[in-house]
């Protein structure tokens, strides 16, 4: 650490109780100077003639033999006082990275300018300040932490007209671009905002770099943010909202997954429309950079929905538009990486992943089910395999949430009907094994949909005709709210319906059959 000593003489300051600091000496003092609680007994000689303010006060004191003044809230309080007062008695003085912007910022309210004498503690301070402390990182860093009580006079010198210092030294091409970004870490967002806004505005570091300062840093001050466990607090709020700011323009400066938490981080702490709509502008243009965990936003407190399916289907939406503005001026943006079939391939596979695992709450609307399926129908796949899990795992949940919803209760239901009911927690004589998530993950095979409707087919035999009834109505209303036969036929197919079909009702829910939706082998 860079140190600067000052004067030469030793230090003959001592202390009487914590409220009491005297010069020892065979002279009497002729002054007092009172900050706050603590009381300075000092020779008008040295002082006053390096501070214009003391000079001000004294000459306005009405006690003529022992003048007492009061200084209110200067900058580092009683211990900064005390540096400038041993500076002007000549006595050493050890400045350092924790104590110079203090007393630097003492010196300044004290008026202690090259005006009253030259060689004073401001200019000397200074001198430390530009040829030592601000040509060490590590310093620097230490003065800006140093800088959070002093307000307002935390207010640094700069050559280079801007507030916020920025270190001048250049570094080895052999050192990594981001070697600085662990340390700025250390500084409140405040502080944080003001050293990126400059490093920004001089264009000294390319813009991944400072995306990757954005994300080290929300880590280290917010790490709940990577496990999803957000606390709203007004310093939460505006830590978010001030990275979401401090976003590099460039796209791909940041990762997709850093966005979609931030996101997630805006909706939860319910901040600005402003951040909303630039996050979701920046991950609706890096969306096939994506993951579905990363989509996994839990939707707001009153939804009866576990996941946020509104916001995914409004990225997914922008992508497809985004995707098709591009596609029309292709030629003249040669832009190749977005827009492109590889990204459609990819934003494809990323909605068929979602959908599946949205497909297990059975709180999901048809309709929301639907629209976000149909958003990417245009979209070529390599595979269809992922909507077809999707789509008979979702008719899967919804159909036995609804016979269990209808039924007064399972005790006239088949045992394996009962096994497979989602969350069930009957059990019978006969030892049936319940259901577990990971029979959910697993897509039904033919000969499950095949057990399935035998079993179905038996319920219908019943002789309860109230239950067979129930069953029924189960099964009709289901297949009414579900079977959009213009969309699945879309989606399964990739045609349109209408190519074989004057009408979209014209096909009844009632002639339904359970085979079409079962996927192509």
């Amino acid at each position: 650490m860079k140190f600067m000593k000052l004067g030469s003489k030793p230090d003959s300051f001592q202390t009487d109780g914590d409220d009491v600091r005297y010069v020892a000496t065979e002279l009497e003092t002729d002054m007092v100077v009172n900050e706050g609680d603590v009381k300075f007994y000092l020779h008008k000689f040295p002082v006053l003639s390096k501070s214009a303010l003391l000079q001000k006060l004294v000459a306005t004191s009405k006690d003529e033999n022992k003048e007492e003044i009061h200084i209110q809230e200067i900058p580092g309080g009683s211990a900064a006082l005390e540096i400038c007062a041993k500076f002007c008695y000549g006595m050493t003085v050890t400045l350092d990275a924790y104590n110079v912007v203090a007393a630097r910022c003492a010196a300044e309210y004290l008026d202690m300018h090259e005006t009253i004498e030259k060689g004073n503690l401001i200019y000397k301070i200074d001198v430390f300040l530009n040829s030592s402390i601000f040509r060490s990182w590590k310093d620097s860093i230490i003065v800006l932490q140093t800088t959070k009580p002093l307000h307002p006079w935390k207010r640094l010198p700069s050559k280079n007209g801007n507030s916020s210092q920025w270190n001048g030294e250049r570094k080895p091409p052999t050192v990594p671009k981001d070697w600085w970004v662990e340390d700025l870490c250390e500084l409140h967002i405040d502080l944080y905002k003001r050293v990126i806004a400059t490093i920004k505005a001089k264009v000294r570091v390319p813009g991944d770099v400072i995306g990757e300062s954005l994300n080290a840093y929300t880590s280290r001050r917010f790490p709940c943010l990577n496990k999803g466990m957000i606390w709203n607090n007004d310093f939460v709020k505006l830590l978010v909202e001030t990275i979401v700011q401090l976003l590099p323009a460039e796209k791909g400066t940041v990762s997709c997954s850093f966005l979609l938490r931030l996101l997630r981080a805006v909706i939860l702490l319910d901040c600005g429309e402003t951040e909303r709509d630039e996050l979701t502008r920046r991950i609706s243009q890096q969306l096939p950079e994506a993951t579905v965990t990363d989509l996994l936003i839990r939707a707001p407190a009153g939804e009866a929905t576990i996941n946020d399916v509104d916001i995914v289907h409004s990225l997914v939406k922008k992508f497809a538009t985004h995707s098709s503005q591009i596609e029309n001026e292709f030629e003249e943006n040669q832009n190749p990486k977005f827009g492109s079939d590889g990204s459609k391939v990819s934003v494809a596979k990323l909605n068929d992943g979602y959908l599946a695992e949205i497909a297990r709450d059975p709180n999901l609307p048809p309709q929301k089910f639907v629209n976000l399926a149909a958003s990417v129908a245009s979209f070529s796949r390599p595979s269809h395999d992922g909507i077809y899990r999707a789509i008979d795992l979702y008719l899967k949940v919804l159909f036995f949430e609804q016979v269990r919803a209808k039924g007064n209760s399972t005790d006239d239901l088949p045992g394996s009907i009962i096994a497979r009911l989602p969350g069930g927690s009957h059990s019978s004589s006969r030892s049936t094994t319940t259901n577990t998530e990971d029979d959910w993950d697993s897509v039904p095979t033919a000969e499950d949909i095949k057990a399935l409707k035998g079993e179905l087919a038996t319920l219908r035999l019943g002789s309860d005709k109230s239950r067979n009834d129930a069953v029924k109505s189960v099964v009709s209303s289901r297949m009414k709210g579900l079977v959009m036969p213009k969309i699945f036929s879309k989606l399964l197919s990739g045609k349109e319906y209408g190519e074989t079909s004057s009408s979209d009702t014209s096909e009844s829910p009632g002639s339904f059959n359970a085979e079409e939706t079962k996927p192509n082998p």
